[in-house]
Parts: structure tokens; sequence; C-alpha cells
């Protein structure tokens, strides 16, 4: 379970050292491409029949049904009810505080502006089951999805091999609001959401994470017309290390994202080579006790550790990678963390663990992966919401912009532009 180390590595070795698993979308991309229109042309049908296929499960009915609803609720412990219950306090808490309040502005005498926030009509949420039923992703994306107003929220979650789907994905699902539960998995639950069938409706946008298989799905609907949340891949961390640093902190933050899969990927970044030195037989000891150690195993396969004396330095690898989790083990964790421009979630100070946004601190942990973090934002507020636009311009507004626009139609060449400017003025002159 070697874990590679790097000593002040130049600058062109980067890119190699920075370099994600490769996920190869090409190979699947046939066979999701026909499970896609089979879904599209067969509808419940198709969906039965891979849930048959991929799930090991004959299902008379693809929506659960309240009664399933309300036995998965009899059946949570409640310590799991309690936990649930603060981390959607916190959830909505922290989104609630994202609303930006719309101001009416007058950008010249005359003429009005301003923007109102309306929430996407329905929505679908992706949830994985499987040996992981992730019902933490609930709370992150019904959470939001009911405080943008959005009016329908839909969730697909693969069931069992015996028809049922996890109970705390049920429970977490009635208490924040999802109107339609249905018991789909994988390729066929992208798209019974994306093109709609006689039992799941069609969505505007799709939310969640996935597999590959999912994760191919989400791109290829997209280029149908669906919005997806962001392009995701295998989880990632980067770990930077000050010489305070506990060693066991370390193993553990390194160990709670190579447990998500193979593909994962973490990265300890430090000047102090005692902790490089002593972190690898740390992760190795703690690995010993994780039930899932074969994944970790894969995972720690393509982690590394780099060893950077120069601040400046360690700071340009970060943003050069764009972690989609980034921990800031430094006792000056806030002040370091200000040069941060690259990140999808940033966790600052000893005692700050990812799994803290992964479930209850209150931020969300739907995050972009392989990089995106230098263009896309985690899913927030904003991500079910639609901006529009308005605007109100009094006839004197008109006669003071209206020779702008006139002017600025004509340079492009578009006369209609021009006219429908000139019409009014012409009309406010009589």
């Amino acid at each position: 379970m070697a874990v590679k180390v790097y000593t002040n590595p130049r600058r062109e070795a980067w890119s190699e050292i920075l370099s994600r698993p490769r996920v190869d979308l090409s190979a699947l991309s046939r066979s999701v491409t026909d499970i896609l229109e089979a879904v599209r042309t067969e509808g419940d049908e198709a969906l039965k029949r891979y849930e048959r296929q991929f799930d090991g499960v004959e299902l008379d009915a693809l929506p659960v049904s309240s009664a399933e609803i309300e036995a998965a609720a009899a059946a949570l412990p409640n310590e799991l009810k309690s936990a649930i219950a603060q981390a959607i306090a916190n959830i909505r808490k922290f989104h609630a505080s994202q609303a930006i309040e719309s101001h009416r502005v007058e950008t010249s005498p005359g003429v009005w502006c301003w923007q109102k926030a309306v929430g996407i009509e329905r929505v679908g949420l992706y949830v994985p089951g499987g040996t992981a039923p992730l019902f933490s992703t609930v709370l992150m994306l019904a959470v939001p999805a009911r405080l943008a107003g959005c009016r329908e929220v839909v969730m697909c979650t693969p069931p069992g091999r015996d028809g049922t789907v996890a109970p705390a994905i049920l429970y977490a699902a009635r208490e924040t609001g999802v109107d339609r539960i249905f018991k789909l998995g994988g390729v066929q639950a992208i798209g019974a959401m994306a093109f709609g069938t006689a039992s799941v409706p069609a969505v505007g946008k799709i939310f969640g994470p996935g597999n590959r298989y999912v994760m191919a799905a989400k791109q290829q609907v997209q280029t149908r017309g669906v919005a997806i949340d962001m392009p995701a891949g295998p989880s990632e961390v980067m770990i930077v290390a000050d010489a305070g640093a506990d060693p066991r902190f370390l193993a553990a933050d390194f160990l709670s994202q190579a447990e998500h899969g193979p593909d994962s990927q973490s990265i300890l970044v430090t000047a102090c080579r005692e902790l490089a030195d002593r972190l690898p037989a740390e992760i190795e000891r703690q690995a010993t006790c994780l039930p899932r150690r074969e994944l970790v195993e894969q995972s720690l396969s393509h982690s590394s550790i780099v060893c950077l004396d120069d601040e400046a330095e360690q700071l340009a690898l970060v943003n050069a990678y764009a972690p989609e989790h980034l921990i800031v083990h430094r006792a000056d964790a806030e002040a370091w963390a200000e040069g941060v421009v690259n990140a999808g979630s940033v966790f600052l100070g000893y005692y700050t663990p990812e799994s803290a946004g992964d479930y209850a601190s209150g931020t969300n942990h739907t995050l972009p992966t392989s990089g995106y973090a230098r263009a896309y934002s985690g899913v927030n507020l904003d991500s079910f919401t639609r901006k529009i636009t308005f605007q109100h311009i009094s006839p004197e507004g008109l006669k003071n912009l209206g020779p702008v626009i006139e002017t600025m139609a004509s340079a492009e060449q578009l006369d209609a532009h021009r006219r429908a400017v000139a019409v009014r003025l012409q009309n406010l002159d009589k």
C-alpha cells in the first residue's frame, strides 16, 4: 500500500504528480447511449428491464409508497434521527444565508433594471445506494432545493435485491420534503428523469453523484437540453500540513477519501520531512481496521506525499491541482488559505475534518472534481434557481437612452433593432 513521495519536485513534474486517475468514458459511451435511448422510447418497460438486469430486482411498481416511507421512519434509530435533524438545521441555516435580496437599480434617468431569483420548477435528485447508501446526499440536495422554491423535487435511488430502499434514505427524503421517490438506479434513473416516462416525470435539472455510468449518462443528457449540476468524477482531497499537524489526523483524512472508491485520490503537501516520513506507516496502521480496505489500497496506489520547502510553491501547487476538498492542517490556516483561489470546499485548522462538510457542518458536499473547481462552484442555493432580469423604461428614459441604442444598432447594421426605438421616439415627438 505504498504512497509515492516526492521531494521538492520541479514545476515541470507537477502535471504528472497531480494527474488524476484516468476515467475512460469512451468504452462505456455506447452502452450508456443505448440505455438512454431505450428509456426514451420504451419508458417504464425499459426501466423495469434494466432494474432486473443491473440491480437484480423485479419491480411491480417504481414509486416508493407512503407506507414504505413510514415503515422506514419507524425502523430508524432515534440517535440517527436526531443526527439527521441537526444536520438538516445546519445545512438549512447555511444555505438560507446565501439568498441575495434583489435591488431595483436606476441605471440612467428613467431606466430601471432588477433581477428576480426563481426556483427551477422541477428538479431531479440522484442518490446512490448499494454498498454505501448516501442519505447525506438527500440532505445536501433537497434542503437547498426547497429553500430555493422549487415546485417539485423528484428523487431516484437504487433499491436492494429485495426491492426496498435504505431506510435512512427514505427518512431523509421525508424530512427534507422530497415529493416523489422512485426505485431506480444507474443510467436508467438518469434517463427517466431526463426524458420522463409514465411513472417518472421529466425534470429541468439533475443533481447528484454516481459511478462512471451515471456520470456519462448525465453528460449525455446535458447535450439533449437537460441541465446537470456539474461535471463530476472520483472524489479527491489535498491536505496541506505544517510541523504541528498530528499524523493520526492526517492519516484519517487521507483514508476518509480513499474509502470512497478505487479511483479516489489523496495528496499531502508539507515542508516537514519528519511528518512525511511518519505518515505512510500511520496510514497503513489505520487502514488495517477499515472494512473497505481493498478499495483503500487501490486508491492509495495513485495517492502521494509532496515535500515542498517553499510555502509559495505549496500554495501554487494547491491552486494548480484545484482540489475538490482542501484541508489546511496549519496553525495559521485561515491566513494561509487567503491565497487559495481554486478549490471546491476548504477545511481550516487541525480540528476540521472533511467529513464534517460531508455530513453536518452546513456546507454542501456536492463539489466539483477533476480540476473543475477552477471554473465551477459546489452546489449552493443558486444551483436551484434561475435569475430573471426585468427592465422598465419611462418615456423620458427612452428619450435619454434611445439615441445610444440607435447608434449601436446602426453600427451593427441591425436596422430593425434601431427602428424598434425610433418608432417610439417618433410617437413621443407628436
